[in-house]
């Protein structure tokens, strides 16, 4: 492959086989499962409390997944790019009558103890969690359709966590029916195809090197969105389990806990 001509300031767009690594690198160095809450969770170490506060937290994620993938859907020129970008919102909201990942989340929340009721309050949820997604939303809202895309592409490192994952709640989660697990199942394919499309899209359209930059600085944004939700279930549990011990004189179960 040739490289591109230089801008007038000298500099070349990166060849599509140094732009995808460069991307990669990212999710390799920044992706949230390094967070240590992450870590915690798939080394067994997460109390039942935690793990729903967790699940009760990433459900708001989830719910507005198929809104930032409208935006990106009203953005796009093509129409075989909408085509495609629509499979995304029918593998969440469903089709048909059939459920999709939020039903999946949804039926995980039910598997760990949780109502679904108790799951679509979204007043419950922390505020740092909502904060989050909001700007995640609202990135994708305001930001060129390159930007909004190119944040999707935490994907690319998403098949091996639900891999990991999986074996995770397995091996220390036996509480937890493994009916349960099924959106991390689905997640290893659809993450991979989803990765897979989102990727040659960035390509075909990232073409100068600010351009690139841009994308590679908005997966840099979404990785910091990722592990921004973390850090405010962390603090969460954090939070709760200071106010039981104040309430109570000693360190105890936060509400939801127990086995």
């Amino acid at each position: 492959m040739t490289t591109a001509a230089p801008e007038a300031d000298g500099r070349a767009a990166w060849p599509a086989a140094e732009f995808t690594e460069r991307l990669r690198a990212v999710t390799r160095a920044r992706y949230h499962d390094r967070h240590p809450f992450n870590r915690r969770m798939h080394r067994g170490e997460l109390t039942p409390a935690e793990l729903r506060r967790w699940i009760a937290a990433r459900f708001h994620y989830q719910r507005h997944i198929p809104v930032k993938d409208a935006l990106i859907l009203a953005a796009l020129e093509r129409p075989e790019d909408r085509r495609a970008w629509l499979r995304r919102i029918h593998d969440q909201d469903g089709t048909d009558g059939t459920g999709g990942g939020i039903e999946r989340w949804l039926r995980l929340g039910e598997a760990a103890g949780l109502d679904r009721e108790e799951l679509w309050d979204a007043s419950r949820v922390p505020p740092g969690v909502r904060f989050a997604v909001e700007a995640y939303v609202d990135f994708c809202r305001r930001r060129p359709v390159l930007d909004a895309v190119a944040a999707s592409l935490t994907e690319l490192s998403a098949p091996d966590l639900m891999r990991t994952r999986i074996a995770a709640f397995e091996r220390h989660y036996p509480w937890i029916d493994p009916a349960g697990l099924a959106y991390f199942r689905t997640r290893v394919t659809q993450g991979a195809r989803d990765a897979e499309q989102a990727l040659a899209l960035v390509l075909a359209c990232a073409r100068t090197p600010d351009e690139q930059q841009q994308a590679v600085a908005a997966l840099e944004f979404k990785c910091e969105v990722l592990w921004a939700l973390l850090d405010a279930v962390d603090a969460a549990d954090a939070t709760t389990a200071a106010g039981a011990a104040d309430s109570t004189g000693r360190a105890g179960t936060a509400v939801g806990g127990g086995t």
